[in-house]
């Protein structure tokens, strides 16, 4: 799914991936519907939802595909991942070993879609004391791996929700607007 249907508008893949029960399926139901569920239902294989955003005047039509981060799920990622235009990678702050396997997300959607846009979400803020958080080792990560941005983030608040998935999604309409 790509770039421009002249009566349509655009239409975007967006592939949200990480580490299983780092609040992926939560950060998109904050972002689509604007509701959190406490309840944690694992995400089998994948999921996707499609939501439609004005941008600049034009219609912009988002797939947002929610990748299951248990190895069971790793040899059907390459499929999900085909068609992917830009890649949200979501640790938790909770959880220190999803963040130290973003860089293995990382080489994973480079691998099977090539240089997209991606972001860097740090989920659950709102479980921690935001002054324990390791901002150098995350920036370091950032600079290193050449994401578009990085956000801290809560899906239950909604602390930082909306303008990172705003930053692809700009990043995104502005790519492709540059192609007509």
């Amino acid at each position: 799914m790509s770039s421009k249907d002249d009566k349509k508008g655009y239409v975007f893949k967006i592939t949200v991936i990480g580490d299983g029960a780092v609040g992926k399926t939560s950060l998109i139901k904050k972002y689509t519907q604007g509701s959190f569920q406490k309840d944690y239902i694992k995400t089998l294989g994948a999921q996707f939802s499609k939501y439609d955003e004005e941008i600049e005047g034009e219609n912009c039509k988002l797939f947002f595909w929610d990748i299951a981060g248990q190895d069971q799920w790793k040899f059907m990622r390459p499929t999900f991942y085909k068609g992917s235009k830009a890649a949200i990678i979501v640790f938790s702050h909770t959880n220190p070993e999803s963040f130290d396997n973003v860089p293995k997300w990382h080489e994973d959607i480079k691998k099977y879609c090539g240089d997209i846009p991606i972001v860097l979400f740090g989920n659950k803020l709102d479980l921690v004391d935001e002054k324990d958080l390791n901002d150098k080792k995350v920036q370091k990560l950032v600079k290193k791996r050449e994401f578009l941005a990085y956000m801290k983030t809560s899906a239950k608040t909604g602390t930082g929700v909306y303008q990172g998935f705003q930053k692809i999604i700009r990043e995104l309409h502005s790519k492709y607007k540059l192609r007509e």
